[in-house]
């Protein structure tokens, strides 16, 4: 008895990590589709704009065309008046007239048919993002129930009849939630490529009509996007979970992070480590990755930092984890009212708190921000 609800509690316990991994994860890609719905709006009002100008542009074009055909009629009519040059200028004119809106005309149908694609996926985007918050939501109700008090829910299962059906519940319910963030890992990516083809048929038609100046801008937005693309779904398929953590260990992976985040965020990071490394169990290892990916996160996003340092040290059934910024700091005091600019570090704290670690902040307005955890790596040992 006492055996199985020891089993219980370690699928409760795998349970809260992986949600809580699932969550952050999910705040994520929430944050990002936010993002590319900021992007995708600040483009349409652009489209809109453009296709406004386009439109009177049309109107003036034809209008200045039906005068030079008149023109043109005028003049071809009365050899008395008109010479030869003259007629030749109004021939010119007329065609070159013909020409520009021939050019205008295209423009203004590739500018609604931009217009229409834009306006249905800022759309899409608004239903992922309604999707994916009430996803999270949903994610923190069962975080909130599976992280009560342990000893209370083995009380329950105890005297349930079958604790194996209810163990079975857990990870299915886990294995429900992990199927919805697919769904909208697949909803955000596949749209972006769907745009991807629509917007080169759109220079295929534009070639096949010769307008390689209109061609050529085009491309250079379709490389960036393209680019962009390609980062968004790299950078989804690497939160889920970097493989380098497997093959080459924390530090190495750690090390790799702290440079791409020094090249995109373009604040100047440290990285030192103290003591003896050694390897650690495969979800210790995740956890304290994902604690120091989320105090970076949260320095970037808030502290507005010109300098970071990441420090690792390696101590006897310990590790402790420093990171430090010279941003802008805040009043620790206000931390426990869980305002939205500290939920990244209230997250941290409920990890902490999960590993049986500690975790400590200073920082005051204007002094930057000094976070110390301590994680005991002996717990998982202990608990076997």
């Amino acid at each position: 008895m006492d055996y199985q609800a020891d089993a219980i509690d370690r699928v409760i316990k795998n349970a809260i990590k992986v949600m809580e991994d699932s969550k952050y994860q999910m705040f994520e890609i929430l944050e990002a589709s936010r993002q590319e719905l900021v992007s995708l709006n600040q483009e349409l009002k652009r489209t809109l704009k453009e296709t406004t100008e386009t439109l009177e542009k049309v109107d003036q074009l034809e209008l200045n065309y039906r005068r030079s055909r008149i023109r043109l009629t005028e003049v071809s009519r009365d050899f008395v008046r008109y010479k030869e040059e003259d007629i030749k200028q109004a021939y010119e004119k007329a065609t070159q007239l013909q020409l520009d809106l021939m050019i205008y005309r295209e423009k203004e149908m590739y500018l609604k048919a931009r217009r229409d694609e834009l306006q249905k996926r800022v759309r899409n985007v608004e239903n992922s993002v309604e999707r994916a918050e009430s996803i999270g939501s949903q994610m923190g109700v069962v975080l909130e129930y599976l992280s009560g008090e342990l000893g209370q829910v083995s009380r329950i299962i105890e005297s349930a009849k079958n604790r194996q059906v209810i163990g079975l519940k857990i990870i299915l319910a886990q294995e429900e939630e992990r199927k919805r963030i697919s769904r909208e890992i697949h909803d955000g990516p596949a749209q972006l490529l769907a745009n991807l083809v629509l917007r080169t048929e759109i220079v295929e038609r534009m070639l096949a009509k010769q307008e390689f100046k209109m061609v050529q801008d085009e491309i250079v937005d379709l490389k960036g996007q393209v680019r962009s693309s390609l980062e968004e779904m790299r950078k989804v398929i690497f939160n889920l979970r970097p493989m380098a953590l497997d093959d080459l260990g924390l530090i190495p992976t750690l090390r790799k992070y702290v440079h791409d985040f020094e090249e995109k965020s373009k604040i100047r990071t440290i990285f030192e480590t103290r003591g003896k490394e050694h390897r650690l169990s495969s979800a210790m290892e995740a956890a304290i990755y994902r604690l120091v990916q989320e105090a970076l996160t949260n320095a970037a996003k808030h502290a507005y930092p010109t300098y970071v340092l990441v420090e690792i040290t390696y101590q006897a059934q310990l590790v402790k984890i420093v990171v430090q910024d010279n941003g802008l700091g805040f009043n620790v005091d206000l931390l426990e009212q869980k305002s939205k600019d500290h939920f990244g570090l209230i997250g941290m704290r409920e990890r902490v708190e999960l590993l049986e670690g500690r975790m400590e902040i200073e920082s005051a307005e204007n002094q930057g921000t000094k976070i110390i955890i301590h994680i005991p790596t002996n717990v998982e040992k202990g608990k076997e």
